[in-house]
């Protein structure tokens, strides 16, 4: 009796075997009433294979496994009765040249805790979930882009930490995190957290982006069924639960997938397709059929054995084109003399097909840098079919405007209002994630100009020009408080900064932000439409002042937002509003609990017949420096 049958094989071999890690690796079985564990791995170009742990003492010569047939698919397996759940292990490999190579298990369930490199034996089964109704409630949704969705992207290891603990780390466990975590999700008004880091990977430094466990959730915070818990208990509260996801490359980490049984297996051979020369990592070979299905596998089982909402695909770009990060002579063209990687986009259609398919409203989405057209489109209509695509050039634009003097911001007006330009032509997120705060590009709060409070101002009223702004929002963990440093992974985020007033005001104002953005559905339903968005001014350069109207789909709780860029106080600013309806004072910068003086606003404002604008009727507000108001009408 074996494991791994004929039609698995067979599955494997056409990249169709979606459920291949119910299979490969170390599965705990019954075998003529003996309990032990079968191991499986793939290595067809290997001379012998054997199996080696804690439960042979890691004996290199007692455990050989078999090669199945049909032969050519080169699955090795062994049933071991001495095997049980929690047991170290690692495969030996012998190559044909003779050499010994000691491999983690590419399918592992587990990993061992770094800087070990061994796999772990783990019973991934019995877990009892929970959450139906949110899975339910998933599902029912008519339309996923037509709902609000602000994402919290975390580092788990470096969020919050145990103080005084005797181990060297003091990581919150996916259990301690979980409450933790939804605690402060909940409050803030954020409705997806995004995990960093939850494949294993065996350096602390790289955040998780160089992956060896596409199997294994990281063991630096507790064992599969620990992180199980943690999504099915952020699903128990309300909040959905996004995986960075890393098929674009692999590190060269000995233990790990490369050339993993002596020849270039999961890698492309020719290095020109297969070495990234910036990073040093290894690219997927996405021809080859069981390699795409290693990855398929691995971005099924998060959705489908660990439930997660969605997958955001790291660097898309460096997969979509055979050039790269690569300079003449260091890559090779298609098949049609040009840079686009025929496979790598064979391979997007076919896994957002499919996971999307097999799972109504999980979110795949793209990290993707460049202009490369219908990222979010169908397959039928030539696209990848990703739900949403990361808004890169938005980040960029918005970046670069704010941080400049507010004197030189009116000849750059346009890098805010770009973006409308090309809102319609896919289904975006506005991001300001991890990767805008760390080597030496600041924290949000010092990429602002101006002296202190000026610096304060900035972000605030930045921060509301992207709420505003058309597209699903993200943001990183500590922006939402002013984090002053740049973010590292080596310590927690710097929570005492909310004992600050200055730091609170920030906090208060984005989760104010939030609360407003999950109200009212005129802030979210009509994201990739013209149909949800009016600019009332967006050519006020000169005074730094930017106006736009977002619009529900019923026409009703319309709202204006208007966002001063520079230091100036305007005591009437006058903004043309599209019809005569009054206008209630939603959200104002200058309210006390921001920071701002205590200046009693009127709550109403009723539109005179006064031109504006180009509008017929308009509103007069005391617009103060950096100033934001935001109407509801």
């Amino acid at each position: 009796m074996s494991n791994v049958t004929e039609l698995d094989m067979y599955l494997f071999g056409q990249g169709t075997h979606y459920e291949i890690y119910r299979k490969m690796g170390a599965h705990v079985a019954t075998v003529d009433g003996v309990k032990g564990v079968y191991f499986d791995v793939w290595a067809p170009h290997a001379k012998e294979v054997y199996v080696i742990g804690d439960f042979n003492n890691w004996n290199e010569e007692s455990h050989q496994m078999e090669r199945l047939t049909p032969e050519g698919i080169g699955i090795y397996e062994l049933f071991v009765p001495e095997a049980k759940v929690g047991q170290l292990y690692k495969y030996l490999i012998h190559t044909q040249n003779g050499t010994k190579l000691y491999k983690a298990d590419p399918f592992a369930s587990e990993a061992e805790l770094r800087p070990g490199t061994a796999s772990r034996i783990a019973d991934v089964e019995g877990f009892k979930w929970t959450d139906d109704a949110w899975i339910q409630k998933r599902t029912e949704v008519e339309n996923y882009a037509d709902e609000p969705l602000a994402i919290y992207e975390v580092h788990p290891g470096s969020w919050k930490r145990h103080p005084g603990r005797d181990d060297e780390d003091g990581f919150y466990s996916y259990r301690e995190f979980a409450k933790a975590l939804a605690d402060y999700v909940t409050d803030m008004g954020y409705t997806h957290v995004e995990l960093m880091g939850i494949s294993e990977y065996p350096f602390d430094g790289s955040w998780g982006y160089q992956v060896t466990g596409y199997y294994a959730p990281t063991s630096r915070y507790g064992s599969p069924k620990d992180f199980m818990y943690l999504v099915n208990y952020l699903h128990k509260r309300g909040i959905g639960v996004i995986l960075d996801w890393v098929p674009a490359h692999f590190p060269r980490d000995a233990h790990g997938l490369a050339e993993f049984d002596g020849t270039c297996l999961f890698e492309y051979a020719d290095p020109r397709k297969g070495e990234h020369p910036d990073w040093g990592t290894k690219i997927f070979d996405y021809g080859k059929n069981e390699v795409k299905n290693f990855l398929i596998g691995s971005a099924l089982m998060w959705v489908e054995k660990y439930h997660v909402d969605g997958l955001r695909v790291d660097a898309v770009a460096s997969m979509l084109y055979l050039d790269y990060g690569k300079q003449d002579g260091q890559w090779v063209a298609n098949k049609y003399g040009g840079n686009e990687n025929l496979e790598a986009i064979e391979f997007f259609k076919h896994i957002n097909n499919l996971i999307r398919g097999r799972n109504k409203n999980v979110l795949m989405i793209a990290e993707e840098s460049t202009a490369w057209p219908r990222v979010t489109g169908s397959v039928e209509d030539g696209g990848l079919n990703f739900s949403y695509k990361w808004n890169m050039g938005w980040m960029h634009d918005f970046l670069d405007y704010m941080k400049l003097d507010p004197y030189f911001r009116k000849d750059n007006h346009n890098k805010m209002t770009f973006a409308m330009s090309y809102n319609e032509y896919e289904k975006y997120i506005l991001v300001l994630s991890h990767d805008e705060v760390v080597h030496l590009k600041c924290s949000m709060l010092n990429k602002m100009p101006g002296l202190e409070d000026d610096k304060y101002r900035n972000l605030r009223a930045g921060y509301a020009f992207m709420m505003g702004h058309p597209g699903k929002k993200l943001l990183f963990m500590g922006q939402d408080f002013a984090q002053v440093q740049e973010w590292s992974e080596a310590r927690e985020l710097d929570w005492y900064l909310l004992d600050n007033p200055k730091h609170k005001a920030v906090w208060d104002f984005m989760k104010e932000l939030l609360h407003i953005y999950r109200k009212y559905p005129a802030m979210y339903e009509q994201d990739s439409s013209w149909a949800g968005f009016e600019w009332i001014n967006a050519n006020d350069s000169y005074r730094g002042i930017f106006s736009f109207v977002r619009k529900s789909k019923d026409g009703k709780n319309n709202l204006l937002f208007v966002v001063n860029f520079t230091p100036m106080p305007y005591d009437d600013y006058r903004v043309g509003v599209p019809e005569k309806r009054k206008m209630k004072l939603l959200l104002n910068s200058e309210d006390v609990k921001f920071g701002g003086k205590d200046v009693k606003r009127q709550k109403t404002y009723t539109p005179r017949k006064k031109e504006c604008d180009g509008r017929e009727y308009s509103i007069g507000y005391p617009l103060p420096p950096y100033g934001v108001a935001v109407f509801v009408y």
